[in-house]
Order: structure tokens, then sequence, then C-alpha cells
């Protein structure tokens, strides 16, 4: 297209970006952008399900609570009660859309809800155990078919054009620099309103249960355009990740666990109720945790999540694709226990916002894994981020439609003038090993300050290194996400160490008290000290 000039321009095709331009769509001119195809995001991965108040027997009140203990001391209660209370709303919404949830003749909501680790009640609608691909596939279809909303596949964002660095100040976000992945050039889109929804950073480790797509994009590109990042630090690692070298990044859902699952050693025995009296339905930090003590204290690679205590006919109707994957790699869950281990699942922190979704910068919103919106706090309660994703979109639409700036179109286009085809590509991929193996083994799910300052003296000589050879050669794909996934490995390993205390996800050695007041860790790109 010529005319790259848009009402709005969204980056990250998962449930918070779809959402986000169906509720505009009709009003406005949208352009969506994602690095992959439309449907590639870590919201068509998520298995559980969405948690909202949809039984008579629970309340808002309840999942408030519930919330609030999963966040240890963190949440923003004013955030929690505003997503919470819209959770009916984003569930119809997506029933009006046309998502297939799966049903349940005895319910008096006809549908089936099942319940999840943290959770007080039955709340989580599902979609069997793929709901983020049942609700991506639905949306996508929506999308695709409407005239006002422009898509663009294989196109990566390199960074945002913000007023101030043009002379501008008060203009704000003003639109996004984006390569053309198949064509390898850079195209300069102009929009009115910018919204970020890349999802997270997973790829920042080692072992994840998140796609290849989760390189901190947004958390990057906002903070290098002036944008708060805070509480970082809380990195949910998944309890129970599928452990077999075909199983790429395949999580077994917390519904395994939520509907009876046990966790045992390799000898058989179960182990939860010595780490937490809610055993295996305790919180993930807690699991995950209690997982990694196991494994280490009796040098084992994995431990197993056993169901087959359950009728075979309910295992396959409930987790037909958890069953059909472990089945292609020779694993009946019906008869046989999954080796399961944590890793890297969502992070907490990002972006701050605020309930419209709005960033620091005039017209760049930010929402899903990207933002933090106060709502999870130091731990995420599971089947909340679908949730989160739903409401932030509904919220952001309604104040871009309110506010309604205008677009800027006279904007530089990307200079390529100063620099050269790179020499040598084997830099970029030895950067990137590293970067995910001196994480995980230093800022994983248990720290301490030695290995923390180890972390912090790898990740400036390797920014360092990234940044020299970002300025002197042609960028690509691979250049902007390993440039992007330092940037957040710096905001992850600043936050973790100006955190002395141990509380939600993070837990440190040498820190294993939590302190009696909770703050949050913020930091900001313009103090002096804050530089990441």
């Amino acid at each position: 297209m010529s005319d790259l000039s848009f009402d709005v321009l969204i980056i990250g095709s998962g449930l918070a970006g779809q959402a986000t331009a169906l509720h505009l769509a009709d009003h406005c001119r949208v352009a969506l952008v994602t690095k992959q195809g439309l449907d590639d995001s870590a919201s068509a991965w998520a298995q559980g399900g969405i948690a909202a108040v949809l039984d008579r027997r629970d309340s808002i009140t309840a999942h408030v609570r519930d919330t609030l203990i999963a966040g240890a001391g963190l949440c923003n209660r004013p955030a929690v009660k505003f997503v919470v209370s819209q959770g009916r709303d984003a569930v119809d919404w997506l029933i009006e859309q046309g998502v297939p949830f799966t049903q349940d003749d005895s319910s008096e909501l006809g549908y089936h809800l099942t319940r999840e680790g943290g959770h007080s009640h039955r709340r989580v609608i599902h979609v069997a155990d793929a709901t983020g691909s049942a609700v991506q596939q639905t949306l996508s279809e929506r999308v695709r078919s409407h005239p006002h909303i422009h898509i663009f596949e294989k196109h990566i964002a390199v960074d945002l054009i913000i007023g101030a660095k043009l002379g501008r100040p008060e203009s704000g976000c003003l639109g996004a620099y984006v390569l053309d992945k198949e064509l390898d050039r850079v195209l300069t889109f102009s929009a009115a309103n910018v919204v970020l929804a890349t999802g997270g950073a997973g790829k920042v480790y080692l072992y994840t249960t998140n796609p290849d797509t989760a390189t901190g994009d947004g958390i990057a590109m906002a903070w290098r355009a002036g944008c708060r990042v805070a509480n970082m630090e809380f990195v949910q690692f998944h309890p129970t990740c599928l452990y077999h070298p075909h199983a790429k990044s395949f999580l077994i859902s917390e519904a395994v666990r939520g509907e009876g699952g046990i966790l045992v050693r390799r000898d058989g025995t179960r182990f939860m109720q010595a780490h937490d009296p809610r055993a295996e339905l305790a919180p993930r930090d807690i699991v995950a945790r209690a997982i990694d003590f196991e494994m280490k204290k009796h040098g084992d690679d994995y431990v197993f999540l056993d169901i087959r205590h359950l009728p075979a006919e309910f295992i396959v109707r409930h987790f037909p694709n958890i069953h059909a994957r472990c089945l292609s790699l020779g694993i009946d869950i019906t008869h046989d226990p999954i080796p399961v281990v944590p890793a890297a699942h969502y992070g907490c922190g990002g972006v701050v916002t605020n309930h419209a979704a709005r960033s620091d910068i005039g017209g760049l919103y930010v929402m899903g894994e990207s933002a933090c919106t106060g709502l999870h706090g130091a731990n995420r309660l599971a089947s909340n981020s679908l949730l989160e994703c739903l409401v932030f979109a509904a919220a952001a639409a309604r104040d871009i439609l309110t506010v309604r700036r205008v677009t800027s179109t006279d904007l530089p286009t990307w200079d390529e003038s100063r620099v050269t085809d790179a020499d040598e590509q084997i830099v970029i991929s030895h950067n990137w090993d590293e970067l995910r193996r001196f994480m995980w083994d230093y800022v994983g799910i248990v720290r301490t300050t030695k290995r923390l300052q180890r972390a912090s003296h790898r990740i400036e000589l390797l920014g360092r290194e990234i940044n020299e050879f970002y300025a002197n050669f042609r960028i690509s794909n691979d250049l902007i996400e390993l440039r992007n996934l330092v940037t957040t490995a710096r905001l992850i390993i600043t936050c973790a160490m100006r955190r002395r205390e141990s509380r939600g996800l993070h837990y440190s050695r040498d820190f294993p008290e939590t302190s009696a007041i909770a703050r949050n860790t913020i930091l900001h790109p313009t103090r002096k000290g804050s530089r990441v």
C-alpha cells in the first residue's frame, strides 16, 4: 500500500490486538501489523481459559479476593475490581463473536466452568483445552473479513515515532517504523493512535512455554520512546511444561491439576503437601518453586504430573489436545504419568498504563502482557490474562473514539544511508544463545544477589555489542528481536536487583523475607540512574 496513514495502528495480532481492531473497525481505519501470521501469538497457545464470574454461587468479591491473594500485596485494587467487574461482558462479547465454548447441559449457564490454582470457585470458561486457539481462530475470521482492517503479516515493528524526538513534544506518538520482512524494506506508518499488543518476552529465557514471537518488542520500544516500566522482576514460571526432547514449548494446562492431576516424584510419591496446604492447587509460583526444589534435591531433570486415576473418557474429552500431543510422543496420559518441568511463561510487569490502557505518551496505548496495569501484582492468577486483554481492548477503543486525535502525515522516512550489510550473522545467533542461557541460570526461579550481579555485567557487555551492530548494519528480523530481548532482559535484571525482599514470583535466597510494605518497582527512562 502506498498510503500508510491510519487512524489506529495496532502492533500485535493476539487477543488484545484483534479485539481492539474489531471494537474500532466500524468507526476507524485500522492497520494491524503482525510479525508472523495473523494467528501466530501467545494468545493462540493459551490452553486453560478465561476467568470470569459467571455462576451465581461465585461473586465479584471472591474473584477480586483471589486475585489480590495471588498478587502478594502488589495488586492495584481499583484495577483488579475494574477488570473483574467486566468479566461477564467480555465473555458475552466473545460468545457474540461465535467462540464455541465447551458446553455443559447440567450447568445453569450452559457452559462448563473449570477451576484452576488459586481460584476459590469454578469460574474458568474454556474451549476444551485449547481456548486460546479457538478464540484466535474465531476473531481472525472476523478481522480478515472486515473492510476497515488492513492486515500486514510478516511485518515487524522497529521503533515508535515520537513527536518529542522530532521537535514536536506536544504531538505524542505519531506512528512507527516497520520492517516488511518479505521485501526487506522499512516502511513509515503514520497513525493518530498506536496500540502496542506485542505480548511478553518469554524467549529471553532458555526454557519457555511461549512462541518464538515473544521477544519483548512492545516493552522495549515503549521504554526507548520514554515510557515508564514497572515490576519486570515478576516472571511467572509455569510449573508444568512437557519434558521431552521433541516437545518444544508445550505446556500442560493448569486445568489438569484443577481437575485432579497430582504431582509426584519419579518414585511415585506426592510432594506438594509438604510445600503448601493447597497442594497442587497452590498458585503457580509456589508450585514452580516446589518442583524446582524437588528436582534439585533428588538430582532429577523432571517430575511427573499424574492424572491416570481419572476415567480415560473424561481425560480425552476434557484434554483432547494434550492427550493427542502426548500420544504423538509415545505418552498415553490415560495410562502414563506426564514428565514435566517449570518454564518461563508470563511476565507480570511491563509498560505502566491506566484503566484506558494509556501509557505516559499521548496516543500510545499498551495492553496485554506488554502492559503493567496493576491487575497481576507480584503473581498472575491463572486465566486472568485473557480476561485482561479483552477488558483493556474495549477500554482503549472507547478512549480512542472519545479523544479523536489527528493523524500526522509529514513523518521522516527510515534512514539507511550510513549502514551496510552485515558481514556475519553468527554474531546474532551466538549472542541470542548466550542471553537466554545466562538469564535462565542467573535470573530464573530462585535468585541471589551474586547471580543478578553476574547477569547485570553480562547484559551490559552484550548490550554494547548489539547496539554497535545495530548502528552499523542494516536491520533484520533477528537483529530487531535480539535488540528488544537485550533491552527487556536489562529491565528484568534491574528490577530484580532493586527488590530486596522475596515476594510473589521474585524469590531471593539473600532476602527470603517479605517486606511489611509492598512497593512497585518503577523504572523511569529519563531519570538519572535509570538508564537500562
